[in-house]
Formats: structure tokens, sequence, C-alpha cells
């Protein structure tokens, strides 16, 4: 696991070596083209993409391998996340670029777009969420 101290989604990819650097190529590439409206930027370590403020799917590299966190992604209702956390987010976690279903990833990001809950507001309303879509 590489250092992470970048500014950049592109240079926090830079910073990570073999298998996880080309995870999270791929998923920039895939998450770019899905969610092209969507602000992205370094936060909390990891590169996070935002629609109206609110984060929707971010990524980082773990010891165990790359976390792809969907914030709401409980709501999906869809097999292949696990719950993360204790609001409405779900992950997978890639050890290799192989395991990277594009078709699954899509399905995630349209839902990711159409589903949201209120993280912006979460502190202002004391940890409560608010659906937003």
């Amino acid at each position: 696991m590489a250092s992470t101290k970048a500014s950049t989604i592109s240079e926090y990819n830079e910073l990570q070596i073999g298998e996880s650097k080309q995870i999270c190529e791929t998923l920039q590439k895939e998450i770019g083209n899905e969610l092209k409206e969507a602000e992205s930027k370094i936060w909390h370590g990891g590169p996070v993409w935002f629609l109206d403020e609110n984060p929707i799917v971010g990524y980082w590299v773990r010891k165990n391998g790359v976390q792809l966190l969907f914030w709401c992604g409980q709501s999906f209702d869809e097999s292949g996340l696990e719950k993360e956390g204790t609001f409405k987010a779900s992950q997978k976690i890639y050890n290799k670029e192989s395991e990277i279903d594009t078709d699954e990833l899509k399905k995630w990001l349209e839902k990711s777009r159409n589903i949201q809950w209120d993280y912006k507001n979460i502190v202002k309303r004391k940890g409560e969420l608010e659906r937003l879509k």
C-alpha cells in the first residue's frame, strides 16, 4: 500500500503500486464516464465523487484491497455489495482489476445517481439522514 498524500485523483492513482494502481485507474475511468456531472476530489484521503455536494461514490487503497464505497449503497437492493458502517453505505473490495464487472459497476453508479441520502446535512441534523431522491 503506497502513501496517499495526493491533491488530485490522478496523483492518488499514480502513488499506488501494482494491482491496486490498475484497479484505481479503472475505477476512475468508469466512474468518470458514468457520472460526468459529478464533482470529484480527494476527500478523507481518497477519490470521491459528489452530486449536489453529497458524496456518492469513492475508493481507497486498504490493506485488504481497494475499497469501493457507495454512500447510499444499502438502498440499492443489489447483490455484490456489503454493508459498511452505521449509516446507508455499502462497499465492494477488489484485489484484482479483473474482478471489476463494469456492467455491475455501471448499474450501481446509475442507482447512486437516483437514490441519494442527504449526507451533506448530517451534522446539522445530528446524525439523522433524510432521503433526497
